[in-house]
């Protein structure tokens, strides 16, 4: 297990903190692998290790962190340009491909768009042909419901016709009715049966 140090910091590891902090500058890491890389080789923790360098040692190379910056800064200017260099090689080599496919797309692009052009004729008037014929079976389909219906409605009016008869008569008949109650009422005439020996009915 190892320990971790807990004692005052001396000189020579102030240096050494210094040296790698400004290492990781220049080659683009960050700080806090410099802290942990400290800390294993001084047996004390990178928070112990973020704390000294920001506290004190920072501020005594402010000058030699200018330096690595602009040597990393360079540094990565460099490897820009050979990657533009390398990515403009790639793009003319591109362009020529495409060009190349191009030119050969036109060659073909004439024979393929005649060819096209008749099967997608023939293909829209299939189906031109097949939606006429769906529609026509619809239209039909809806011409016998139609007629149904149309059937249906005259035999329902006849019905109806009937019911609005039937009602009407059953009208006159209760007024009439009502008619002969009230002047048999007015005029106290009193209509009177008798029976015969004959068994039959007189007025």
């Amino acid at each position: 297990m190892t320990v971790v140090r807990q004692d005052a910091w001396n000189q020579e590891e102030d240096v050494l903190l210094a040296d790698v902090v400004l290492r990781h500058i220049r080659e683009g890491s960050t700080q806090l692998a410099a802290f942990e890389e400290v800390g294993e080789k001084l047996s004390r923790t990178s928070a112990a290790c973020g704390f000294r360098w920001n506290s004190l040692i920072r501020k005594k190379y402010e000058s030699a962190i200018a330096i690595a910056k602009r040597q990393r800064k360079e540094r990565s200017k460099g490897k820009n340009s050979g990657y533009e260099e390398s990515r403009e090689d790639n793009v003319m080599h591109a362009g020529k491909r495409d060009e190349y496919v191009v030119a050969k797309e036109k060659s073909l692009s004439l024979d393929d768009v005649i060819v096209f052009l008749k099967n997608f004729k023939s293909t829209e008037e299939r189906r031109s042909d097949q939606e006429l014929a769906k529609l026509r079976t619809q239209v039909e389909e809806l011409k016998l419901q139609n007629a149904q219906f149309q059937s249906h409605l005259q035999k329902l009016n006849h019905e109806y016709q009937l019911v609005c008869e039937d009602y009407k008569a059953l009208i006159e008949i209760m007024d009439r009715a009502r008619k002969m109650v009230a002047t048999d009422e007015d005029g106290g005439n009193h209509l009177t049966f008798k029976v015969d020996g004959l068994q039959k009915l007189e007025k």
